[in-house]
């Protein structure tokens, strides 16, 4: 089964990461068919020379410039225009592919051609991925999984992969900061299409100080209170859930980073 792997990177990532996260979608044992490389905005020139040491090996990694950064959905969206391929996979270019990853996700659309989203755990860690700190763990089935997002995210993104149109025919990400992804589950869960998580981790994920940051402040809230606002308008979850959601959030938003990141690591894995 030929596939696609999208991946989008900005000025702000580090050269060493991108280097690894390229590197793991190059060893895979069943390798991409395609990988589509969004620049959001111009690089850095470190940035810029790891591409080109990839691109000088010969592999196939088409680049799609943008003229300037316009954020990871509508990279995303753009990207997904250059991707020749119904399944794509998704890959941030900070995180580490496990050998087996896209394997393993092939295998589970081969089994079960109704499937448009295949999902898996990921193994969250810091430094090296010698020093593993937690596991984020999500329900199996599409019953479990429809009825956990109406709390949390259901799927990890950067392990997703995915049907391209089932992806389009609910409009591609949508532009809402910190939940690209999450707003997008949601609506192709309510458009019919049928999720499956394996239940193994597949990913390294980079765990930073700076993403406990990203999730707390004034920002965030706002952000966040808006999307759970639009579930309810989807009619995805009641009031009663909506006020629920924004209660708990409300707190791990404004207690301190330190506080933020014990609750991330420990009780919500």
């Amino acid at each position: 089964m030929k596939f696609s792997v999208l991946l989008s990177v900005y000025y702000k990532e580090k050269p060493n990461c991108l280097k690894e996260s390229l590197s793991s979608i190059f060893n895979q044992r069943c390798l991409p068919t395609e990988v589509v490389l969004v620049e959001d905005g111009p690089l850095t020139c470190e940035l810029n020379n790891v591409i080109s040491e990839f691109l000088d090996k010969g592999l196939k990694i088409e680049i799609v410039r943008l003229a300037k950064n316009q954020g990871l959905g509508k990279a995303l969206n753009e990207g997904l225009k250059h991707c020749s391929y119904d399944l794509v996979a998704r890959m941030d270019t900070d995180d580490i592919a496990k050998p087996d990853r896209f394997e393993r996700q092939i295998i589970a659309f081969r089994d079960h051609p109704e499937l448009e989203v295949v999902g898996a755990w990921i193994d969250e860690f810091e430094g090296d991925v010698s020093n593993v700190i937690s596991v984020r763990k999500l329900p199996e089935n599409h019953s479990e999984i429809y009825q956990f997002a109406k709390k949390r995210n259901p799927i990890n993104h950067p392990v997703v992969m995915f049907r391209k149109k089932a992806v389009l025919s609910v409009g591609g990400y949508q532009h809402f900061p910190f939940f690209e992804d999450y707003d997008l589950w949601v609506r192709m869960l309510l458009n019919g299409s049928r999720f499956y998580n394996i239940q193994e981790s597949l990913l390294y994920f980079r765990f930073s100080s700076d993403m406990f940051k990203r999730r707390g402040g004034l920002r965030y809230i706002k952000m966040e209170i808006s999307f759970q606002n639009q579930l309810k308008r989807f009619g995805f979850i009641s009031i009663t859930e909506f006020l629920s959601n924004i209660l708990i959030r409300l707190i791990t938003r404004i207690i301190p980073n330190s506080m933020r990141a014990f609750l991330y690591k420990k009780a919500l894995r």
